[in-house]
Formats: structure tokens, C-alpha cells, sequence
């Protein structure tokens, strides 16, 4: 069985192709379905509860499919009003606009990551399209289905924004599983452009421009919440009786709890158009501003529209709303200043004048784009005549956002970067102890720096030293210039060696003393026409104290004498030879003193033999020439009679003589 199932053919490419359509068209569908389902079973569950229902489950069911058509932008129609016309609502909860859109945005990245397809064939065009088929189909098959009700979608709007929000979605899921590229977003562009956007400068510059933007519409969101949710615990009694009044029920009470939560993001919204000046509409007749709030308003009793400041001239506390674009600019600038010095204090890779405050240009254009659309989501009809326009006006909304962003955040942003860019005399201290805190010891090696931080701080320890090293020089230089003769009785000034007694003369002969007495007498005494200041030259041969002398009958030994004259004598042989010493054995000379008379270029001159040859040289070793015609050549051996015969390449060793040793 196992045999047969790895030996059965693939399928072919083209029915590959298809199953992977049909699974992204499937995702679409039940993407769909799982946000209409979401819906309909709380409006159901509502229902149920609800003490006074005016219909069976069909009407609650035809509710949840038009509430879930207006969560995707689509307008609805409201047929049962007082006066028999249609009025349209068109205000979009902007909190249920978030599941359908996720939804949808997840089902299209999901396709496109998916591995179902064998030859890895399928395109990013193939599950974006069948993606969006499947999730608008069961979207028609809702609006038909909501005709039947009381709040039927407008069929213009089920075209733009509802078909229109879905495609963006499901686009946006196969661009993020595709890594986010910039080359799709940029086909159309102009070559100049695109060679840009192939440069790794450029696409830190974009993102860091989004990043801002994203930044400052996020804080003009916050800072509107922030403002609606001050008004409404200064109007907390106003705003608790209308909450209370609307239904005198617990399950109606939760109903009205619910919408506005879900109207939360567009009071927001409506709080920060408020702060930016341009403010929202009442109705065709009124305007609230933090400059004034003129003309008749048309306000429904809702609880969230008593955060509505009061009708007159705008006093101090209204005026206070404009640090909404304020901070919104001051996080434009932060986040621009961010990306144009990523490391403070280096200027290695930051961006320059220009380029930062055209980065921090762009971003404050993208704050207002964001800014006019959701001014434009978060409003929209809520009847006719007075209530045709209800919430911020989004062509008003977004240049005003641009206008603060951009007159706060470029300037906010060039000083950042500044700021950013100094050189602070301590705190490389600070930062080097923390990175050598962290470092592994193994790296903390002297000149081995591999962060930024122990670079500065090379750097700085370099021109230090520096520093220091032309102070001294500019104050040796000083001394030299203003040196003078000493006074008679004052200590003259010695350059080369200090002034303690181990460079005085007599320190200097008392060693030098010592050393020749160590040598053998091999080293000269100290000159007496040298001074402290310069080193000696060649040293002369020492002058040899003359041994005791020997024996008659012993033999001559060789003369100590300083004058180097002939004094001939007999061979030394095997049966004649120096008698028995009457002083110790002579000391063998160390091997580190080397005969100069044996270094290398050096000429042996002929000398006596030993025993009755001249004295040596001064500063040179006795060459005692070739061996003696007469007699057998002395073999070394324990004996102190006889001893090796000396030659001009042997190294200096032990001499017969008689006597001690000097």
C-alpha cells in the first residue's frame, strides 16, 4: 500500500492550478461568512433577550446583515421614519469595520503563503482575485438578502466603499505574504524612480516616512480619545441621564452600551479634527471649533454627543485642544529624527540636511492623508435636511493635519537630529563601562574595539594623547628658548640622566671596579678623561697583575707583565712539565664573554706558545699558534699537568700557568 501511494502520478498542472483557485475562492467565502455569522449571532442573542421584540428572528437576522454591510462602508436606508421618507445612515461604527477587515486581509495572505499547489506555480494575481470573488459573493448574496428588511443597503454604495474596502484588504494580505515588496507598488512608476527605490537609502527613507506618519496619526487618534474622555467626565451627569433614559431596560441598556463602543474610534477621530481646528458639524447649521461653537445643532440624544463642549465662544480650556497636532508633530519629528541618526553622536550613515527634512515633509503628508480619511470614515449622513452632514469634514481635516505636522515636525525633526548628532564630552565614559560590562572578557582586548561606542572611544583617548603630547612639546620648547646660564652656586640642570648618586663618578667607578675584578681582570679601568655624559670606546686589555711566581724546577709560566716581550721558553711535554701549583686552580672564564680576537673578520696574529710566548695584547687572548714539532701533543685528562693545546678556533678555556690566578 505504502508502494502504491508514493508511486501515484501528481496531478497535472492545470488541475493543480485549479484546486489552489478553488481553495483561495473557498477562504474568501468563509471569511466572509465567519464575520456575517459574528454579527447575526449577537444581534440574535440581543434579540432574545430583549423583553419587547417587534419581530420574529428573520427581522433581527435582516438587522445583523445590514449591520454587517455597513461595517464594510456600504450605506443603508432607513424606510420606517416619522415623516415616510427614506433617510439614509451612512456613519460607519468604525470598531466593526476592524473583524471583516482582518478577516479578509488574513484569508488573502493565507492563500497566497499556502503550499497546496505542487509545481509552487500559482501567482499572487490568482488568489488576490479569487479571494475577492469568494468574499464579495456571499456580500451580494447579504444585500439581496437585506432588501427584504428595514435597513436595505443603498445598491450604489455596495460598488464604492464596500467592494472597494474588500480588494484593498485581500491586496494588502498577498503584498505581506509576499515579504511586503516595493516592485508591484512601483510598476507604473517612473524609471527615475524605481532606480531609486532600488537603493537601500531610499527604502530606509520610505520606511522610516511611513513609520512616522503611522506615528502621528496614531497620536492624533490618541490625543482626541483623550479629550472626548475628559469632556465626558466633566459632563458625566448630562451624559449618564441620556444613557439611562434611552432604555429602561438592562438588554436594551447593553445594546446602547455596545454601539458606543463600537462609535469609540469615531469619536476619537472626531476629538482630534476638534483639536486641529477645522472641528466637526452638528448638522447643516452648526460647527463646533475650539474657537467657537455657532449655530442650532441638530443632536440626537446619544450619550457619547454630550462630550459636546457648550454653545458660545471658545474660552482657555478649549483653546488647550492644540496640543493634539502639537504632539503629533513632536512624534513625526521624533520618529524622522530617528531613522536620519540611528547611533547618537556618530555621523557615519546619518542623513543630511536636506534629506531629513524631506523625509520628515513626507511623513507630515502622509499624517494628513491618514487624517482626511479617517475624518471621512468616521462621518456621514444620519438622515436628511439637517442631519445630511454629521462629523468631521475630511477635506478641511486633512490639510490642517499637514499644516501642523509639517510646520512642527520638519523644524522639530532638524533639531532632533542635531541634538542626536552632538559629541557629549562624558558620556562615551558611560557608554564604554556599560559595553565592556557586557562584552565577553574575551573581547575585551586593548585595541580590539568592535562597537561604535569603544571606536569614540578610541578615537578620543587618541587625541588625547595628542593633546598632551604638544603641551609637553610647546613647553619643551619654551625652556629651551628661555634656558640661561646657571648662578654661581646653583645645580645646573642635567638633561640626559637624573641627579642621584648612581651616576656619579665614584658610584660609576666602584662598579666598573667590581665588574673588572668578576672579569678576571679581563676589562680596563675606567678612563680618567671621560666624563659622565659619553660611553667609553674599545676597551683596552687589562693590565694583568704579575702572579707569585713559579717554581724553579717547575717551569716558566707566562709572563703577566705589561710589557709584551718575547720570553722564550721550554715545550711543555709529557714528561716535563709545570710542577704542582702552590695556589688554587685557576676559574674557567664564562662563556658569555667572548673574545673579541675570535669574533668574526677578526685576524689572529702569531704569538709565543704558551708557556714562554709574549704577554697578549691588551684586550685580546694569547694565540699560541701551531702546535709544537717536538713532542706529543698533551691529551686532556684529569691530571693538572698537561691541558689542552689552545688554537685560534677553539673558545677560550682553561691555560696552564703557574701560580693563582690573578
Amino acid at each position: 500500500m505504502t508502494q502504491v501511494t508514493e508511486r501515484s502520478p501528481m496531478l497535472p498542472a492545470d488541475r493543480s492550478r485549479s484546486a489552489v483557485l478553488a481553495s483561495a475562492f473557498a477562504r474568501g467565502a468563509i471569511a466572509a461568512g465567519l464575520g456575517l455569522g459574528s454579527l447575526a449571532v449577537l444581534v440574535v442573542v440581543l434579540w432574545i433577550i430583549s423583553p419587547y421584540p417587534d419581530s420574529g428572528p428573520g427581522g433581527a437576522l435582516h438587522v445583523a446583515a445590514g449591520l454587517w454591510l455597513l461595517a464594510h462602508g456600504a450605506e443603508l436606508v432607513r424606510s420606517d421614519t416619522l415623516g415616510g421618507h427614506p433617510a439614509p445612515v451612512a456613519t460607519v461604527p468604525l470598531l466593526l469595520v476592524i473583524l471583516p477587515v482582518w478577516l479578509v486581509h488574513r484569508a488573502a495572505r493565507d492563500s497566497a503563503e499556502s503550499d497546496e499547489d505542487p509545481s509552487g506555480e500559482h501567482s499572487a494575481i490568482g488568489a488576490f482575485c479569487a479571494v475577492s470573488a469568494g468574499y464579495l459573493l456571499v456580500a451580494m448574496a447579504a444585500a439581496a438578502y437585506a432588501q427584504g428588511g428595514w435597513l436595505p443597503a443603498e445598491r450604489t454604495s455596495l460598488a464604492f466603499p464596500l467592494a472597494v474596502v474588500v480588494t484593498g484588504a485581500a491586496a494588502a494580505g498577498v503584498w505581506a505574504a509576499h515579504g511586503h515588496p516595493l516592485g508591484p507598488l512601483l510598476a507604473w512608476a517612473p524609471l527615475a524612480v524605481q532606480e531609486a527605490a532600488a537603493r537601500a537609502r531610499f527604502r530606509d527613507a520610505a520606511e522610516t516616512a511611513l513609520r512616522a506618519a503611522t506615528a502621528g496619526v496614531v497620536v492624533l487618534l490618541g490625543g482626541g480619545a483623550l479629550l472626548v474622555a475628559v469632556a465626558l467626565v466633566w459632563h458625566a451627569g448630562p451624559t449618564q441621564e441620556s444613557f439611562l433614559a434611552l432604555s429602561g431596560h438592562w438588554a436594551g441598556r447593553v445594546a446602547v452600551l455596545l454601539l458606543a463602543l463600537a462609535l469609540v474610534p469615531n469619536a476619537a477621530m472626531w476629538g482630534a479634527a476638534y483639536g486641529l481646528g477645522p472641528g466637526f458639524a452638528l448638522g447643516t447649521a452648526s460647527t463646533v471649533t475650539p474657537l467657537a461653537f455657532t449655530g442650532r445643532p441638530a443632536l440626537p440624544d446619544f450619550p457619547l454627543l454630550h462630550a459636546v463642549p457648550a454653545q458660545g465662544p471658545g474660552t482657555m480650556a478649549n483653546w488647550a485642544a492644540v496640543a493634539v497636532p502639537v504632539a503629533a508633530g513632536l512624534a513625526v519629528a521624533r520618529f524622522t529624527a530617528q531613522g536620519a541618526a540611528p547611533v547618537r553622536g556618530e555621523r557615519r550613515g546619518a542623513w543630511r540636511f536636506g534629506v531629513t527634512a524631506l523625509v520628515a515633509m513626507l511623513a507630515a503628508m502622509g499624517c494628513g492623508a491618514g487624517a482626511a480619511v479617517l475624518a471621512a470614515a468616521s462621518g456621514g449622513p444620519l438622515g436628511t435636511g439637517a442631519l445630511a452632514e454629521f462629523g468631521p469634514v475630511w477635506w478641511l481635516v486633512g490639510p490642517a493635519a499637514l499644516a501642523w505636522t509639517a510646520l512642527i515636525g520638519v523644524p522639530a525633526a532638524l533639531l532632533l537630529r542635531a541634538w542626536r548628532l552632538r559629541e557629549n564630552p562624558w558620556r562615551w565614559r558611560r557608554d564604554l563601562a556599560a559595553d565592556l560590562a557586557e562584552a565577553p572578557a574575551g573581547k575585551r582586548a586593548v585595541g580590539k574595539t568592535g562597537t561604535p561606542t569603544e571606536e569614540r572611544a578610541a578615537r578620543k583617548e587618541r587625541k588625547r594623547a595628542e593633546k598632551r603630547a604638544a603641551k609637553e612639546e610647546r613647553r619643551r620648547a619654551r625652556a629651551v628658548s628661555g634656558r640661561h646660564e646657571p648662578e654661581e652656586g646653583a645645580a645646573e640642570p642635567y638633561e640626559f640622566l637624573s641627579a642621584d648618586p648612581w651616576h656619579e663618578d665614584g658610584a660609576r667607578k666602584a662598579r666598573w671596579a667590581s665588574l673588572r675584578k668578576v672579569s678576571g681582570g679581563l676589562m680596563a679601568d675606567v678612563p680618567a678623561d671621560r666624563g659622565t655624559a659619553s660611553w667609553p670606546g674599545p676597551v683596552p686589555g687589562p693590565e694583568a697583575d704579575p702572579g707569585p711566581k713559579a717554581d724553579p724546577g717547575t717551569g716558566p709560566g707566562p709572563d703577566h707583565r705589561a710589557d709584551p716581550g718575547p720570553a722564550p721558553g721550554p715545550v711543555p711535554t709529557k714528561d716535563s712539565g709545570p710542577g704542582p701549583r702552590e695556589g688554587p686552580a685557576p676559574a674557567p672564564a664564562p662563556e658569555a664573554d667572548l673574545d673579541p680576537a675570535l669574533a668574526p673578520g677578526a685576524e689572529a696574529e702569531p704569538g709565543p706558545r704558551p708557556g714562554s710566548g709574549p704577554a697578549p695584547a691588551p684586550g685580546t687572548l694569547p694565540d699560541l699558534g701551531p702546535a709544537p714539532e717536538t713532542g706529543p701533543v698533551p691529551e686532556p685528562g684529569p691530571t693538572p699537568e698537561t691541558g689542552p693545546v689552545p688554537t685560534k678556533y677553539s673558545a677560550p678555556g682553561p691555560v696552564p700557568r703557574t701560580g693563582s690566578t690573578p
